[in-house]
């Protein structure tokens, strides 16, 4: 499959859309319609064509193909845990800079504000949206950012959080696996 950033694309198994943003070897990297930056493999992707027009179609009533391929409505099962730990994690860059257009004029108490209002927004997203793992990527400076994340993330009972994967991420990331009730 020709996959090329600004690319429409769709996950096979999921209702989850986007569009391509980085392709790094056989991982895509999406920008969903909420906004988030998610990876997958190229296999797990399928590229959606917005500009078809039925008169190619050689004659199928594309609406009945589609009714056809819609899976048959299953019971809601709880996944197993082997599946959640291939699943990419959501990742969230809290870097200023993939925040704002410009800082000029914002104090640092107001950057590190809006980077703590976005984690607290994204995570509830998540939690809303029954995405389990999510990872906040928050470079390493003096640690500012990180130990008030952390204050935040203490404060929700259902979590539990620990540094992200050292290869992928370095010491700049904190990864938060979140408990579903069923």
């Amino acid at each position: 499959m020709d996959l090329k950033p600004g690319d429409r694309v769709e996950l096979l198994d999921d209702e989850l859309s986007g569009i391509v943003q980085e392709i790094k070897g056989e991982e895509v990297s999406i920008r969903t319609e909420d906004g988030f930056i998610m990876t997958f493999p190229a296999e797990q992707l399928v590229k959606i064509h917005d500009d078809i027009d039925p008169a190619d179609m050689g004659g199928f009533d594309f609406e009945e193909v589609l009714e056809e391929k819609k899976p048959a409505k299953k019971p809601r099962s709880i996944p197993s845990r082997s599946k959640d730990k291939k699943q990419p994690p959501m990742e969230v860059d809290l870097h200023v800079n993939q925040l704002v257009r410009s800082t000029k004029g914002m104090s640092n108490h107001e950057m590190l504000n809006l980077q703590l209002d976005t984690a607290r927004h994204k995570l509830e997203f998540a939690i809303k949206n029954r995405i389990q793992r999510i990872v906040f990527i928050h470079g390493v400076g003096e640690g500012v950012l990180k130990m008030e994340l952390e204050y935040l993330l203490g404060r929700y009972s259902n979590i539990r959080f620990y540094d992200a994967d050292y290869q992928k991420y370095g010491l700049g990331a904190t990864e938060v696996y979140i408990f579903q009730n069923p």
